[in-house]
């Protein structure tokens, strides 16, 4: 196979808390001059165009191609310079100042200030803005200008990730103006200082974006072009890259992944990560309510063969964490082993000698979330679970079940931090707090564990928030999921990021051999 596989990445996931470093590298002179049109699938189609309300993949997508952020991530999840130049912050790092870059214009031409940040924190803040993962950026207290191109952010508490936070894909900056006065028409008008323009926009059929002339860095984007082109499934985007028809795949199925790495003239794509499905359970309604219900059915989870049935190998074993070797603090247990006998024992205690019957929802994508629901029944029908698996279009998933339905499964990219993924997710005011779970105990490990700047404890509280999930199981973490893409040969510059949110395809080249748009 002539996979490309990042070799620091793949390092990182066997050794806890390695760093990555990987670069672009120096291009060549030619890379400047290619120009060129990047046709790209994806098989969820943005579906919101305003930076600071987008949710999926394909959204975070366009809005790094739109706008920018004060800084933006890394691929060995680190900030790094995007409006902001540079940062520091006192010795207790309670107090951030941001130095922006001069010279920065919005599409409509408009200059870039101090103040258009301040503006855009305030409205990320705000909590009738809605902003998605708003609790990630951090324990802001207040976001003030300091002059010009100087920003100072207070935290409530100590937080050493700020910067790091500061790269989620809502946190973009938008001109004040329209915060003040026109706020919605960014859902049809984007107005943003990022390395392209939108040109087109047809739901559910393709999104155009052009070259922005006056993106603050010199020479870039190489791009002319990229056209984002939406696929109901797999196996079009698939056979439209076989013949040739686009360039590149955001995401591969694990089923499709060595045919297409096998074809002529095409590259997979394959970056170890932390990206996961869980199975969500409703922790304050029957069944789940009974900690003993959920402990047995994660006793039948056979999490090794997990990776192979629903990742087909790409990928590794989880513990009911969202935390694995990819992170910092990832503290290593034993997998829980698979025990149906057990699980039994344990649903008779609970009142269900006779079994249960439960009804597990799964969208129709990715397509793996299906595969899971299916293997998850088969593996737990032996620990007394009849699971039925209700299947559904995306769309549907999002409106009516997605952090509504009791027993679903869930699609989580890889987050830069602990911190980030538990606020996220996992603790009492996480914005997406799906399982209610609502752990006090929990909440303040990962709460001490953020506000510390030392690592010994950041080490031993995080490992104690991962413990405490895996006994307490409020939602079901199987196995992690490798990055799959694939891209064809004469694509060049792009290298796939392990958050599966970040892109960078303002630094991506098409080389002498790359169809000629028309």
């Amino acid at each position: 196979m002539k996979v490309q596989v990042n070799r620091r990445q793949l390092l990182k996931m066997s050794a806890a808390g390695a760093a990555l470093a990987v670069g672009f590298g120096a291009m060549p002179v030619m890379a400047a001059e290619a120009g060129g049109t990047l046709r790209l699938s994806v098989n969820i189609t943005p579906g919101v165009l305003n930076p600071m309300l987008v949710r999926a993949a394909a959204e975070y997508m366009m809005a790094e191609m739109l706008y920018s952020g004060l800084t933006s991530l890394g691929t060995d999840m680190t900030a790094q310079p995007d409006l902001a130049t540079e940062w520091s912050s006192n010795e207790d790092a309670t107090e951030w100042r941001f130095v922006l870059r001069e010279g920065v214009k919005f599409s409509n031409g408009q200059a870039l200030t101090s103040a258009d940040v301040v503006a855009s924190f305030a409205k990320l803040l705000d909590p009738e803005t809605g902003a998605p993962g708003r609790r990630n950026l951090g324990p802001i207290k207040s976001v003030e200008a300091d002059g010009d191109f100087v920003v100072v952010i207070t935290t409530q508490t100590p937080f050493a990730d700020l910067p790091v936070a500061l790269t989620y894909p809502t946190a973009k900056v938008v001109p004040a103006d329209i915060i003040a006065n026109d706020f919605d028409s960014l859902a049809q008008v984007p107005v943003g200082s990022g390395p392209f323009r939108l040109q087109e926009f047809r739901a559910d059929e393709i999104s155009v974006l052009v070259k922005n002339p006056d993106y603050f860095v010199a020479g870039l984007p190489y791009l002319d072009e990229v056209q984002i082109k939406t696929f109901p499934d797999s196996a079009g985007s698939s056979a439209a890259l076989l013949a040739g028809e686009i360039d590149m795949m955001h995401d591969v199925q694990p089923t499709d992944f060595a045919r297409i790495d096998a074809a002529a003239g095409v590259t997979g794509l394959r970056t170890p990560s932390g990206r996961f499905l869980d199975v969500v359970m409703d922790t304050t309604v029957a069944p789940f309510n009974d900690i003993r219900v959920r402990q047995a059915l994660s006793l039948c989870v056979d999490r090794e063969a997990m990776v192979e049935l629903v990742a087909e190998g790409y990928g590794t074993p989880g513990n009911d964490s969202p935390i694995n070797a990819a992170y910092r603090y990832f503290a290593d247990a034993p997998y829980k082993a698979y025990d149906p006998v057990q699980a039994k024992a344990l649903l008779a205690e609970a009142g269900y000698p006779d079994g249960l019957e439960l009804e597990l929802v799964a969208s129709v994508k990715p397509g793996y979330r299906s595969t899971m629901a299916v293997v998850l029944r088969e593996m737990a029908k032996p620990g007394g679970f009849d699971i039925n698996v209700k299947t559904m279009d995306h769309s549907t998933y999002l409106d009516q079940v997605w952090k509504k339905g009791k027993f679903y499964v869930g699609f989580y990219n890889m987050l830069p931090t602990e911190g980030m993924s538990f606020n996220l997710l996992f603790t009492s005011g996480a914005s997406w707090n799906e399982t209610r779970w609502n752990n006090a105990e929990f909440d303040e490990y990962v709460r001490k564990a953020d506000e510390t700047t030392d690592t010994a404890m950041r080490t031993d509280l995080y490992a104690n928030a991962q413990a405490l999930m895996q006994a307490e199981v409020p939602a079901l973490i199987p196995c992690f999921f490798d990055i799959l893409g694939a891209r064809a040969d004469y694509v060049n510059g792009y290298d796939q990021h392990p958050r599966g949110a970040s892109f960078a395809f303002h630094k991506v080249w098409m080389g002498p051999d790359a169809p000629q748009k028309g």
